[in-house]
């Protein structure tokens, strides 16, 4: 069977299209939506009972494509652009057919387009200088490959524009049979000049860098011209504007009905050490930091995995959508990661997620986070901690133009107190802390929501 990984940017106007088309091909068993943290409905656009839906663990084309190879169940992998609206109905068979039939290990895709500028300035002048066994592949960056991930895990995925490229001489320096076939006309979107522009250093920089001949020098200077492009904070989404009311999660022992952190610590024997940074450590920023040294080396998919193995709040997923059609916008700030956040929001279809962003490098946890500056204390605070859960609160309420008495919030540990304490409406859900409890306005002592939807209902 066949693994089909589609990387997405804001592409809602054409995923849908791309999603049906694949989930009609009779030989994919599943469909990996990567998502670069779009700004438009493209999530909501690629649902389906067939798609898998995931946020990069970091933000560009090529990270998104590693995180969709790691996760794939399948030995044939193949990658489509989400911003293709003319593939042919047979696209899947053009691409792995010659892998099928033992023909090749690696299939790039040619096509007629209008047009191709960093393809004809940039990537075939420097590959038939340096790589002139490879200047015969029409269109080296194209983006509709196919391939086998036995190989594509051998390989160094580059994080941006580069990575099409980089794959293409990378397979051939590993000895790889490398096929290109035909796949008709295709129409996408153009690019801007910048944009341009951004993808020619991308694609220099892959091929400077497999090119043992380039000093390091050279390519520290190309690093240096390099557009960085920053992370985006979550981004408002126009459709959400008018929604004046909000509901929030906390995530571990709430949604989930373990935590996240304990259950990985249990799965891959650190419980020892985490003891002992969180009774050791009071500090909540020492004990972040911490915490996320545990995780060097797990790489996405055995992060991912952990979460999935643990059991959701049943009525959790009904009870989204029940607040949702009352016009409440729904999400989630968690003292966790993003990567885990993302998912669940992914998942469940929930509009945000404020988490510590945990740094990865190649999909594998570096062990480093980021704490997200929502998080830290300002004068508008009405608590003396450093770091809460209810700045992150007022920040989002204030970002979506909602009153913060129009907000529920719901957690059960110490960490939420300020939280459901500032809100509109708190709510402890199954909590042992006693003051959490003291402060809320309602308590939940069943592992379910129904209680909470009978409230606003």
């Amino acid at each position: 069977m066949i693994s089909v990984i589609i990387p997405t940017l804001n592409e809602q106007t054409t995923i849908s299209d791309v999603v049906h088309l694949v989930q009609n091909a009779a030989e994919v068993s599943e469909i990996l939506i990567i998502d670069d943290k779009s700004l438009d409905d493209t999530i909501k656009n690629a649902k389906s009972e067939k798609t898998k839906i995931y946020t990069s663990t970091k933000l560009g084309k090529g990270a998104s494509m590693r995180d969709g190879m790691l996760l794939a169940n399948n030995e044939i992998i193949v990658f489509l652009d989400a911003d293709i609206a003319t593939y042919p109905g047979n696209i899947i068979k053009i691409l792995t057919e010659p892998i099928i039939n033992d023909k090749a290990d690696f299939v790039k895709s040619v096509f007629d387009r209008q047009a191709g500028r960093v393809t004809e300035l940039v990537a075939k002048p420097l590959i038939s200088l340096l790589f002139p066994e490879l200047a015969h592949f029409s269109q080296p960056l194209s983006g509709m490959i196919a391939g086998k991930k036995s190989l594509f895990e051998r390989l160094s995925f580059e994080n941006d524009y580069g990575v099409d490229i980089g794959l293409l001489i990378d397979m051939h320096q590993i000895k790889a049979r490398i096929s290109e076939v035909h796949i008709g006309y295709i129409e996408n979107r153009m690019q801007s000049l910048e944009q341009l522009g951004k993808m020619s250093v991308e694609v220099s920089r892959a091929i400077l860098k497999r090119a043992e001949s380039i000093k390091q020098s050279n390519l520290e200077v190309l690093e240096d011209i390099s557009i960085i492009r920053d992370q985006m904070d979550f981004a408002i989404k126009e459709s959400l504007l008018g929604l004046k009311k909000m509901l929030i999660f906390d995530m571990d022992n709430t949604i989930l009905r373990n935590s996240f952190i304990t259950t990985l610590a249990t799965t891959y024997k650190f419980q020892d050490k985490l003891i002992s940074v969180v009774t050791e450590n009071s500090n909540p920023y020492t004990r972040t930091k911490l915490v996320a040294k545990l995780l060097k080396g797990l790489n996405i998919k055995q992060l991912l995995e952990t979460l999935d193995s643990i059991p959701i709040t049943n009525d959790f997923e009904n009870t989204v959508q029940i607040f949702k059609s009352y016009g409440y916008l729904c999400g989630i700030i968690s003292d966790s990661y993003d990567c885990i956040t993302n998912h669940i929001v992914n998942k469940f279809g929930l509009d945000f997620s404020i988490a510590n962003e945990l740094e990865f490098s190649n999909s594998i946890a570096s062990g480093e986070v980021k704490i997200p500056s929502v998080f830290i204390k300002t004068k508008e605070s009405n608590c003396n901690h450093d770091f809460c859960k209810s700045n992150a609160m007022r920040e989002i309420a204030k970002r979506y133009k909602i009153d913060i008495k129009n907000i529920i919030a719901i957690g059960d540990s110490e960490s939420d107190i300020c939280m459901i304490k500032d809100c509109g409406i708190g709510i402890a859900f199954c909590s042992t802390n006693e003051t959490l409890n003291l402060v809320a306005d309602k308590i939940i002592s069943e592992r379910s929501f129904t209680s909470l939807v009978e409230f606003i209902q």
